[in-house]
């Protein structure tokens, strides 16, 4: 394929991936806790530009590429909404609640609908278990966790409030080594260094119940995204179709 023809081919692809990526951020608006994705482009320098061969016996290869990185925006805050439900429970700050995964692994989440379980473990609407392992009896009458992770119950008629253990918060050492799964649940790569602390300390959220954190996504930005990037692909269509119409000139002259 001729250099020109390839190159509007990287571009239209590169955006179309960055059209993919607003429209998820925008039909995830009313998602509770989804955060947004970034949109970054760098270029992709080709192996054989790197070479320090001498040009003129050794053909460098001009075109290279484009890579779309995905940041997710873990640290912006979205907005807190009360709802009255005792079992939604929010961060309001930065970071994530642990949970366990179906075998066992570790995963991060950021708030959401509580439940309870047939054995009484506290988890999410999923049925992923809070790491914090909180088993809430039976005759439990009311639930309360205060903000500092500190997770309460009253047993039948008893006035008095009994500790069931403590939801901590953890850190992550790098955004970009999480993968988002459905239902606002991440995974964590082997990497990924994540430290717990309490909520409250050491730069850590605090959790909020009978809240919901609604998505950070910013409609305003993401229109504003989504022009810039029509007109991106707008602009290496128009490369395709006059290379492609050069080209055929070229294929139709005569000697």
């Amino acid at each position: 394929m001729s250099g020109a023809l390839e190159i509007a081919a990287i571009g239209m692809r590169t955006q179309q991936r960055a059209l993919d990526a607003i429209a998820n951020n925008v039909s995830n608006m009313n998602t509770p806790a989804f955060k947004g994705s970034e949109l970054r482009f760098s270029e992709l320098i080709s192996a054989a530009a790197t070479q320090t061969a001498d040009a003129r016996s050794s053909r460098i290869d001009p075109i290279s590429g484009v890579e779309l990185l995905l940041s997710p925006l873990i640290d912006a805050q979205g907005k807190l909404q009360s709802t009255g439900d005792p079992l939604d429970i929010a961060i309001d700050g930065t970071g994530f609640m642990e949970l366990m995964g179906p075998a066992g692994q570790t995963m991060l989440w950021r708030g959401g609908k509580l439940k309870i379980l047939e054995d009484g473990t506290l988890a999410t609407a999923a049925g992923f278990p809070l790491k914090a392992n909180i088993s809430v009896p039976e005759d439990a009458a009311t639930l309360r966790i205060d903000r500092s992770g500190k997770v309460m119950v009253t047993l039948g008629d008893a006035p008095d409030e009994v500790e069931l253990g403590i939801i901590n918060l953890v850190k992550i050492s790098d955004p970009t080594l999480i993968e988002r799964l459905a239902g606002g649940v991440y995974s964590v790569q082997d990497e990924t260094i994540v430290t717990e602390g309490g909520a409250g300390e050491d730069g850590l959220g605090q959790l909020v119940q009978a809240s919901l954190e609604q998505s950070n996504v910013d409609l305003n930005r993401e229109m504003v995204n989504l022009i810039v990037t029509q007109r991106a692909y707008s602009a290496s269509a128009q490369m395709l179709k006059a290379a492609d119409e050069l080209y055929s000139i070229a294929n139709n002259l005569r000697s």
